[in-house]
C-alpha cells in the first residue's frame, strides 16, 4: 500500500490537532503539546471548590500519580479528596495543636502515610518547678506527624520528630516511600527515614554575616530536592541566599559539624541585602531553581548561575556569572509564607499566588504574563501542578481548596484592570522599605512579642493540655472514621478559631 510523507503543520494548537489526525503526532507528543500550549493555560479557570476543613488551607498537594489530593488546615486536620469528582474520602485529626503548614503521601505507600509539619510549639520554661514565666518562656516542640490508616479505617498518628521553631517545609525524596526531609525556623535540617520511625539531624543552618556574638540561625521557610538528582536538595530563609547542599556529604548519625553548601544562588543586587528573605523554592525537570522572595521578585536560575560555596569568597564583581536570572513580575509576596512553582508537562511555565488574590502565571522563557484571576478573597499562597494534566490546585485564607482546568468561556486571559493590580503591587512593595533599628529597640520588640505570644497560648490551651501533652512524647493518636466525619479522641470538643497569617 502507497504511503504519504506528510510535512509537519507548526504554529498554533489548531495544527496539533490535525497532525495528530494525520498520525504525524505520537499520542504523547500530542498531549504533551496540548498541556503546554498557551491557547489552554489562557483558558485556566476555576474547575471546582473542595469544601469540608474549618479553617485557612495552608497545604494541598497531588499524589504522585495525580488521582488523589490531600490538604491539612489551620483546623488542624488532614483530608483526602478525589478530586475529578470533588469528594472527600477521608479526614482525620492530625494530632497537631496548631495550624498544618505541609502535608504529603508517601509515594507508593497505597496512599496509607500522611507526613505533617505545623506551627504547634508549646510553652516551656527553665527549671522543673516553673511552669509559666515570662522571663524564662520559650516556644518548643513544633512537631512532625506520620499518620498511618488502619486496615479498620482508623488513623493512627505519632510524633517522628520536633524542631525548636515553626515547621514550614517538608520534601520527599522522589519515588521513596521512606525517605524525607524537614526544616524550621529554628535553622535545623532533618533527615527521617520510616524505617527507623526517627530523625536524624544534619545540620543548623547559619548566617554568612560576619559577627561579634555567636551566628545567627537562618529560619528556614523552604526546603526541596532537585528531582533529577535526588542528591542534591536545596534550603530557603531568613536571608537572600539559596542554598544547595549534597546529602552524600553528612553524616546520618547527627556528628555534622558543618553547613557549608555546594552552592549558592542569589540575584546579583540582592547581594549582602539585609531586607529579603525567601519563602519559596521549585526545582524544574532540567534542575533550574525557582526562587521566590519576600516582598521582592521571583527569579529563575540556571545550574552555571551559581556563586559558589560561600559569598566570602566572592573576592570581585569579576567573580559573578554574566548572566542574569530570568525575573518573574506583577505580583506582591509580602503578608504570608507563599510558594512558587512550575507548570506544564515541561515546566514551560511559572506560577503564583499574590496578597492581591489573584493567581499569575508567566511564560517561563521570557516572563511574559500569560494569565492572571482571581484565586482567593484576601491572599492566595500555595499552588500546586497536577503531574500529569493541565490542572492546577490552589489554597489560600479561604476555608476551601480550589481546583483549576482549562474552561469553555470567554473570559479574557488577562483581567482589564492588569496595569492597575500590577502597580498597586508594585507601589506597596516599594513602600514597604526597611527600618534600621537600634539593638534595644529590637529586644523590647522582641519582649512585647514574646509577652503577647504568652498570652496567646495561656487563653487557647489550658496547663493540663499543655502537661499531657509533654508527658505523652511519641504516644500515638487514633482518630475514627464513621459516615465521613472524622472525629478525634485528642480534641472531641474542638472549636476551631480564625484563620492566621503563617
Amino acid at each position: 500500500m502507497e504511503t504519504t510523507n506528510f510535512k509537519r503543520i507548526k504554529h498554533g494548537f489548531f495544527p496539533e490537532i490535525i497532525n495528530r489526525e494525520m498520525r504525524i503526532s505520537s499520542p504523547q507528543t500530542f498531549s504533551r503539546h496540548f498541556s503546554s500550549s498557551q491557547v489552554i493555560v489562557e483558558k485556566i479557570d476555576l474547575y471546582g471548590e473542595l469544601n469540608g476543613h474549618e479553617g485557612c488551607v495552608n497545604a494541598v498537594e497531588f499524589k504522585f500519580n495525580g488521582d488523589i489530593l490531600v490538604s491539612g488546615s489551620d483546623d488542624k486536620h488532614v483530608m483526602l479528596w478525589n478530586w475529578a469528582t470533588k469528594t472527600k474520602t477521608l479526614c482525620y485529626a492530625s494530632g497537631h495543636l496548631d495550624n498544618i503548614f505541609q502535608a504529603r503521601i508517601m509515594p507508593l505507600t497505597d496512599d496509607k502515610r500522611i507526613i505533617t509539619s505545623s506551627a504547634d510549639g508549646q510553652l516551656c520554661a527553665d527549671g522543673p518547678d516553673v511552669f509559666f514565666s515570662l522571663d524564662s518562656i520559650e516556644w518548643c516542640a513544633f512537631k512532625v506527624r506520620l499518620g498511618e490508616i488502619l486496615e479498620n479505617g482508623q488513623v493512627k498518628t505519632r510524633r517522628l520528630g520536633k524542631h525548636q521553631g515553626r515547621v514550614h517545609s517538608l520534601a520527599v525524596e522522589p519515588g521513596s516511600p521512606h525517605i524525607f526531609f524537614s526544616c524550621g525556623e529554628d535553622g535545623l535540617v532533618q533527615h527521617y527515614d520510616l524505617r527507623c520511625g526517627s530523625a536524624s539531624k544534619l545540620f543548623h543552618c547559619f548566617s554568612f554575616k560576619e559577627t561579634n556574638s555567636p551566628p545567627l540561625n537562618i529560619r528556614l521557610n523552604a526546603i526541596i530536592i532537585d528531582p533529577r538528582n535526588p542528591n542534591y536538595f536545596a534550603i530557603g530563609g531568613s536571608d537572600e541566599y539559596a542554598r544547595v547542599y549534597d546529602i552524600r556529604r553528612y553524616r546520618l548519625d547527627g556528628s555534622n559539624v558543618s553547613d557549608e553548601p555546594v552552592n549558592l544562588f542569589c540575584p546579583r543586587h540582592l547581594l549582602h541585602s539585609n531586607h529579603v528573605h525567601i519563602t519559596g523554592l521549585a526545582y524544574s525537570k532540567a534542575s533550574e531553581l525557582l526562587v521566590s522572595y519576600n516582598d521582592e521578585l521571583i527569579y529563575l536560575f540556571q545550574k552555571n548561575m551559581g556563586l559558589g560555596p560561600s559569598p566570602l569568597s566572592l573576592e570581585s564583581e569579576t567573580q559573578l556569572s554574566n548572566e542574569e536570572p530570568q525575573v518573574y513580575a506583577g505580583h506582591r509576596n509580602s503578608r504570608t509564607v507563599k510558594g512558587v512553582s512550575f507548570f506544564g508537562p515541561k515546566d514551560e511555565y511559572v506560577m503564583s499566588g499574590s496578597d492581591c488574590g489573584h493567581i499569575f502565571i508567566w511564560r517561563k522563557k521570557d516572563a511574559k504574563l500569560v494569565r492572571v484571576m482571581v484565586g482567593d478573597r484576601r491572599i492566595v499562597n500555595h499552588l500546586e501542578p497536577h503531574p500529569c494534566m493541565p490542572f492546577l490546585a490552589t489554597c489560600g485564607f479561604d476555608k476551601d481548596v480550589k481546583l483549576w482546568a482549562p474552561m469553555a468561556g470567554d473570559a479574557p486571559a488577562l483581567p482589564k484592570n492588569l496595569k492597575k493590580i500590577t502597580e498597586s503591587n508594585r507601589q506597596n512593595r516599594e513602600d514597604q522599605s526597611p527600618a534600621t533599628l537600634a539593638p534595644d529597640v529590637i529586644m523590647h520588640v522582641v519582649r512585647l512579642q514574646r509577652r503577647q505570644m504568652f498570652g496567646y497560648v495561656e487563653r487557647r490551651y489550658s496547663r493540663s493540655d499543655l502537661e499531657s501533652d509533654e508527658e505523652d512524647g511519641d504516644e500515638d493518636y487514633i482518630s475514627g472514621i464513621a459516615n465521613d466525619i472524622t472525629f478525634s479522641e485528642e480534641y472531641p470538643d474542638e472549636n476551631f478559631g480564625d484563620c492566621k497569617i503563617s
